[in-house]
């Protein structure tokens, strides 16, 4: 198909459900729209079916306009791919300054992100998905949407990220040092990243009646705690689905009595004999709800933990910091951060263990961040409250 008819949508509704209309021929259509990633609805809309080529896809979908795919589950897949492929010739060569590197990956992350989320599919009002030998797509929708009553437009993109973060919720995602799996949920930053995961369980630990593991995501530092013999631990989330992730992995494990998770914004109540975070590690503004696992603009989140840290950590307490320095390597955030907003803070570095990247990227060299990845290493930094503080 080299011509698609691009028609109007009407966007109606409060924002938390949004309902678009718009024409297929003499059809009027209506269905919420759905996007997890913040994506705008539509404001112009074309039919692609599996006559529809990916440069006439591309070309609109670059202009502003999304399409709904109308045909083969199949042909949608390979005409997404097909996009992406055109996407990634046009993102050129890495800048040789490692910030600028940086900051051109994120313009083209952001820029694919727009355009490949405009080829959309819908889902009728018990979340099946409308194309031609589609698979079940119901549970995946059901675990991030909950029930539904009414048909929805989706991003496919997106979509298909759902489906993967089911699957690895549905098997579990192996964790060497527990000796079993963590089931991540959609929307929960995954430990697929081991570096940080040995450094807690290596670390040395003194006896701790209480520990608290703040942001605690999948729980799956609460659950090393837990088997290195900590007996009371408090893990807190801000964010609603990751408390549900971390209650159902505690619940996997059978350690409700040691575990309890609670929606908090950073800390709990009270002190505690160790204090874990892992913080998001690159301070620049997230795209999406699930980056905020990762970007923490101007280290705002990373400052206020350490500025409440002595309140909620025990006079002969420790803090366990894990950080990556790839901001540092990228030139985002000053060497000696660490050390200078912990003195602020009333607290002392009392050592730090610091392992190499071993994750996939670190060793692919045609990642555009390669020169930083390579470089890259995690520090689990041993704070505690000054003598004169405490």
């Amino acid at each position: 198909m080299d011509e698609v008819d691009v028609v109007d949508v009407v966007d109606t509704g409060p924002e938390s459900g949004r309902t678009l209309q718009w024409q297929e021929g003499s059809a009027s259509r209506q269905a919420r729209w759905r996007s997890e990633s913040g994506s705008h609805p539509p404001k112009k809309m074309g039919l692609a079916d599996d006559t529809t080529r990916a440069t006439v896809a591309y070309r609109l979908a670059c202009e502003g306009t999304s399409l709904v795919y109308r045909g083969d589950d199949r042909n949608a897949r390979q005409l997404l791919a097909a996009m992406t492929r055109r996407v990634e010739e046009r993102a050129g060569p890495a800048p040789t300054d490692l910030l600028a590197a940086f900051q051109a990956h994120r313009q083209h992350q952001s820029t694919a992100h727009q355009v490949l989320s405009r080829l959309l599919v819908v889902l009728d009002a018990q979340h099946r998905l409308l194309l031609k030998n589609a698979p079940d797509v119901r549970e995946a929708c059901l675990e991030v949407w909950g029930p539904a009553d009414e048909p929805s437009v989706v991003s496919l993109r997106e979509l298909l990220g759902m489906i993967g973060a089911h699957e690895w919720r549905r098997k579990g995602l192996p964790v060497a040092v527990l000796g079993a799996r963590i089931h991540p949920h959609y929307g929960v930053f995954a430990p697929i990243r081991s570096e940080y995961l040995d450094l807690v369980a290596q670390a040395p630990l003194s006896r701790v009646e209480r520990a608290f593991d703040v942001g605690t995501g999948t729980g799956v530092l609460a659950l090393i705690l837990a088997k290195r013999g900590v007996a009371e631990i408090v893990a807190t989330d801000v964010d609603a689905r990751a408390v549900a992730c971390a209650r159902d992995n505690v619940g996997r494990f059978s350690l409700e009595k040691t575990i309890a998770v609670l929606e908090r914004d950073l800390f709990a109540q009270g002190r505690a004999d160790l204090v874990v975070f892992n913080p998001p590690w690159i301070p620049a503004q997230p795209r999406a709800p699930v980056e905020k696992a990762i970007f923490d603009p101007d280290s705002k989140l990373l400052r206020r933990f350490l500025a409440e840290l002595p309140e909620h950590l025990s006079a002969d307490g420790e803090a366990w910091l894990i950080l990556s320095d790839f901001a540092e390597l990228v030139g985002l955030r000053p060497r000696g951060f660490v050390h200078e907003a912990a003195e602020a803070a009333g607290l002392e570095v009392r050592g730090e263990l610091a392992t190499p990247a071993r994750h996939p990227r670190s060793k692919d060299r045609d990642d555009p961040l390669h020169a930083v990845r390579s470089r890259e290493k995690t520090t689990l930094w041993r704070l505690g409250r000054r003598e004169s503080a405490r």
